[in-house]
């Protein structure tokens, strides 16, 4: 919690989560003046090894949180992660503080019903069928209604935790037990979705700025349990394509309100696109355009929520990123193979330091630039498979 203020007049951002993501986000706001807190529940995360001060708070418990930003009266309060007691900031925003983008954007979009209700029953945007179930018999019964193949997944949760592919219905009790040990808090409310048959799937990062709404060119994405894998950008999609996705995350995020980025993600079938979820922040798969673009979704991000112009953003080249996990729990670990990897044709590695490893955790990022996706994906993978964890246990 240590550090010295940039100057005394200096803007005072606070970020409520401080992994990797977080960690471009302080890098980004101090190449321009801001003086940067970390707060996240575990010490030593990767934000809080660059950023002016940090302070270790249970995000989930509302008086910890009030505390520490009433101590830091910061200028913006930027969540970062899902796991925040987000009430206390829709307190707090009505007592004059400034969460980005707005604590009811942050709010709706950290609960699945919320948004659900917002983009299909409000905004009327094509989405999956969906149901709601509060107790193992409701479910059996939404997914009676929805039918099988479908996804069951708890309300709140973050990286796909505790998320399913329910594909008989012999199988609800067991995705029904996976979703309350994933879920967060002590609600064991689930949405089970119907499960649409996509060509692909994207995110659509979009920002919401004083010089109005843009877009990033789309970036396709593989996930695994619902955490992401791969991405490239740009993905290829039809003109038309284009245009209904753009149409959906306006209508999406002028709902939502505020300034930043967000990461609007889509599902493409043969014949239209489907909005699936939306994160006020940057998103994981937009890793890759700290490689691509003139203008890094980190770099968007703080400029739109400090109020300044976001002109033009270019594509500079076709890239892809290649998450790098951990699949064994230890507080003492060493990553190898950085050196073969970056033997790799225009590739960068970037390890984000986090200081211990959980199983299915991201670790590091390859980052791979090519003259056609095919090309950067490959390289980005090959540049993966070289690196290796090594536990001390």
């Amino acid at each position: 919690m240590y550090g010295v203020p940039l100057t005394k007049k200096a803007k005072k951002i606070m970020l409520l989560g401080s992994g990797e993501l977080g960690k471009e986000v302080v890098i980004e706001a101090q190449r321009l003046g801001i003086e940067t807190v970390a707060v996240d529940r575990y010490n030593h995360a990767p934000a809080m090894q660059v950023a002016h001060r940090f302070h270790v708070v249970d995000m989930l418990h509302g008086e910890s949180l009030r505390a520490v930003i009433e101590l830091e009266k910061p200028d913006l309060i930027v969540p970062e992660v899902e796991a925040i007691q987000t009430q206390i900031l829709v307190e707090l925003e009505q007592e004059g503080y400034h969460v980005v983008p707005t604590a009811r954007a942050t709010k709706l979009t950290m609960d699945r019903e919320g948004i659900r209700r917002l983009a299909s029953e409000e905004l009327e945007l094509p989405t999956a069928k969906y149901e709601f179930a509060n107790t193992l018999d409701e479910l059996k019964e939404a997914v009676q209604k929805i039918g099988t193949p479908c996804v069951i997944k708890p309300l709140m949760s973050s990286s796909g935790k505790g998320q399913s592919l329910c594909r008989a219905f012999e199988d609800v009790e067991a995705s029904w037990n996976i979703a309350l040990e994933g879920g967060r808090g002590k609600s064991t409310r689930v949405i089970v979705e119907e499960f649409i048959r996509f060509e692909s799937e994207i995110t659509l990062l979009t920002v919401r700025s004083i010089s109005g709404t843009a877009y990033c060119p789309p970036i396709g994405h593989i996930q695994k349990d619902g955490d992401y894998i791969r991405s490239w950008q740009p993905h290829h999609m039809s003109p038309q394509q284009i245009a209904e996705a753009e149409v959906i995350a306006k209508k999406i995020t002028d709902a939502l309100g505020g300034y930043g980025l967000f990461g609007v993600e889509l599902f493409l079938t043969k014949d239209r696109v489907y909005f699936s979820e939306v994160s006020p922040r940057p998103h994981d798969t937009g890793m890759v355009t700290l490689a691509t673009q003139n203008l890094s979704e980190f770099a968007l991000h703080v400029r739109a929520i400090l109020g300044l112009p976001v002109q033009d953003i270019l594509l500079h080249t076709p890239g892809a990123s290649h998450a790098i996990k951990a699949w064994e729990e230890s507080s003492s670990y060493q990553i190898e193979g950085i050196a073969d990897a970056l033997k790799v044709k225009n590739t960068e590695v970037r390890v984000f330091g986090k200081p211990e490893t959980k199983v299915g955790r991201r670790m590091a990022v390859t980052l791979s630039t090519a003259d056609t996706i095919e090309g950067a994906i490959n390289q980005a993978e090959e540049a993966a498979s070289r690196i290796n964890i090594l536990y001390n246990n």
